[in-house]
């Protein structure tokens, strides 16, 4: 069969033949319609993600959409090393299946999936958003917070202020549900900082609930101080980890935690038991119709894998679907 297969770690996907995969007992062959590339995909396959397995050559693709054999449609996450979801077909184990609604196209249920599973986690599973309460999305512009800022409100948020870098995108996040919007510019040095942190500061004084980071690095310590310097005196804000693409670590002095009542922690595989994520998705799919959820999508033929693999502009969830026979 055809499948992007990756030759070794930090290598790129190739369009290429490798073996067929022969389902055990418990698991499904799922004859894959789409898979999307998300950087949660991107960071599996080069060996460097966590969860990944480390084993090469090896099919990308750490979810998709397809069909089993007693022809059921279903979204698949995380199918038995050393396949994956790039692939006409993949084997996967039946528990990490989940039943389409008959509603969405296989493109949408590919793309919206894993950022959707993410936001809704992090909202619900671990910061447990209750109805009236503010949150915070730092790093909105990006495919995966724009679908938290839609989540947020959908889930009765009473408002939802979003951070990103480029203040362009920032205007469209505001059309998707952004009450607030503020645009920073780390790389001008201190007077850059210092204005993000005075901004967020205004919001902190106003009463901040939940924050959701999908930056990390600089931004996140930013964010944290403002938190420090003006939350209300023991008011709990609920940071929720989630990406790090503006980098891996961060500097937290110590009077940032005896000085606030923020409460940290991460949202995925591991710290999200598996079921809860896959119940995420079924949630996300529920909520695709009532809070008419946006996702913007590019499909590419998956022999253009190697062309489209390195393509990282966050403007597009990119899906990858099966080349015609």
């Amino acid at each position: 069969m055809k499948a992007a297969v990756v030759y070794g770690a930090g290598q790129s996907p190739r369009y290429a033949d490798f073996h067929e995969p022969l389902p055990l007992a418990g698991e499904e062959l799922v004859s894959v319609r789409a898979s999307a590339l998300s950087q949660f995909t991107r960071s599996r396959a080069s060996g460097r993600h966590y969860s990944a397995s480390g084993e090469f050559p090896a099919v990308a693709g750490s979810d998709g959409v397809g069909v089993t054999q007693d022809g059921r449609r279903v979204y698949f996450a995380l199918p038995e090393a050393p396949f994956g979801a790039m692939a006409e077909r993949s084997r996967v184990s039946a528990s990490r299946c989940v039943d389409l609604p008959p509603d969405i196209d296989d493109v949408t249920a590919a793309a919206i999936a894993n950022p959707g599973m993410s936001a809704w986690a992090a909202l619900v599973t671990r910061a447990g958003i209750k109805p009236g309460e503010t949150v915070l999305i730092n790093g909105a512009a990006g495919i995966a917070g724009r679908l938290a800022v839609q989540l947020a409100r959908y889930l009765g948020a009473s408002r939802v202020i979003a951070t990103a870098r480029n203040a362009a995108a920032l205007q469209e996040v505001r059309a998707l549900g952004a009450d607030v919007v503020i645009p920073f510019d780390l790389e001008s040095g201190a007077a850059g900082a210092q204005a993000f942190e005075q901004a967020l500061k205004e919001q902190f004084a106003r009463g901040v609930d939940i924050v959701v980071d999908y930056l990390w690095g600089k931004s996140a310590e930013v964010v944290m101080a403002a938190i420090a310097k003006a939350a209300e005196d023991c008011a709990p804000v609920r940071f929720v980890h989630v990406g790090a693409s503006s980098g891996a670590d961060i500097l937290l002095p110590g009077a940032a935690l005896r000085s606030s009542a923020i409460v940290l922690m991460g949202s995925g595989i591991k710290s999200v038991p598996f079921q809860d994520m896959l119940d995420a998705v079924r949630h996300v799919y529920a909520a695709v119709g009532p809070a008419a959820l946006k996702i913007a999508t590019r499909v590419v033929p998956l022999s253009e894998v190697e062309n489209a693999w390195a393509d990282e502009s966050g403007k597009e969830r990119i899906v990858f679907v099966m080349d015609e026979a």
